[in-house]
């Protein structure tokens, strides 16, 4: 009986060993990896459990879970910029959503100079958060902005400032990010709807359906996974958002718009306090991580 040999040139491996090759190649992604997430998240965590401010060197040290106890039971500004967070967070992705999906609804449509519509629905997302601050600053003035032209129609006082006033402070932020939030979820949600297959509707008019039912029945269901993703994603980078608050209100007034990451900047960056503001960075994680979890899960993301 002849007896097969492997070709020339070809070394065959021995049993039960497994090849290198693979895990070499991606050996520069896994390093990276660990230099650039696990490493810096390690370090917050270490720091999380130190006294460390480098204005006050003499009171650096081991601090167990005292930053953490401070945070929890004396700091106030702490549960004040949380509670803020949770309504930055709500109103400002509701009505992301809300506009996004009119607008991805409406361009999505065939109608003359679609695609310079496109163009303008989404060139707001392309423009940087310190950028987008320069734009509403000049908008708020209250000598050269909006504010003024509002005061000769008589529906606003002359030399009102809305980003002074506690009154309108939160509005005026809510706006600035809604301009540059909406094309978000217009871009996710317009990628998803010319997905949908043109025969249900067709199928769905036959049957006497209106817009309304089209709508409720078909886009949505279809999109239902879309919007959870992107709601989710949103929520997060809301939630972490510090460049446009910092540059258009600084936290002000009288820290009304002082989100948490906004609260970790200040008491790392400006006061110095590495060690608290690793702790409040933690709490932020892990607040971050439960809330993502439970969203998923209750929103039964993937399931048909």
């Amino acid at each position: 009986m002849a007896i097969a040999q492997a070709p020339l040139g070809r070394r065959r491996r021995p049993p039960g060993r497994r090849p290198r090759t693979p895990y070499v190649l991606i050996a520069p992604a896994v390093i990276a990896m660990l230099g650039f997430l696990v490493y810096p998240m390690a370090s917050v965590v270490y720091y999380s459990l130190q006294h460390y401010n480098v204005t006050k060197p003499w009171e650096n040290g081991f601090a167990g879970l005292a930053n953490f106890h401070r945070l929890l039971f004396d700091d106030p500004l702490f549960w004040q910029s949380l509670g803020f967070s949770v309504q930055w967070v709500g109103v400002e992705v509701g009505l992301q959503l809300i506009f996004g999906l009119v607008l991805a609804l409406i361009v999505n449509e065939t109608f003359v100079g679609r695609a310079l519509s496109r163009a303008l629905v989404f060139s707001p997302w392309a423009v940087s958060g310190v950028l987008t601050t320069g734009i509403w600053v000049l908008l708020y003035n209250p000598t050269t902005g909006v504010s003024r032209y509002l005061a000769d129609l008589g529906l606003m006082e002359y030399g009102a400032a809305p980003l002074a006033n506690p009154d309108t402070v939160f509005w005026s932020a809510i706006l600035a990010e809604l301009w540059r939030g909406v094309p978000f979820f217009a871009i996710l949600l317009l990628a998803d709807l010319q997905t949908i297959p043109k025969d249900l509707y067709e199928a769905a008019s036959v049957d006497g359906a209106n817009r309304m039912r089209r709508f409720l029945h078909i886009t949505l269901p279809h999109l239902k996974d879309a919007i959870i993703l992107s709601t989710l994603l949103r929520a997060v980078w809301e939630f972490n958002n510090v460049d446009l608050l910092y540059t258009l209100t600084g936290g002000g007034p009288a820290h009304q718009t002082t989100t948490l990451p906004l609260y970790v900047a200040v008491t790392a960056v400006q006061s110095h306090d590495f060690g608290y503001g690793s702790a409040l960075t933690t709490a932020a994680f892990v607040i971050l991580t439960f809330f993502s979890i439970a969203y998923l899960r209750l929103s039964k993301f993937g399931a048909r």
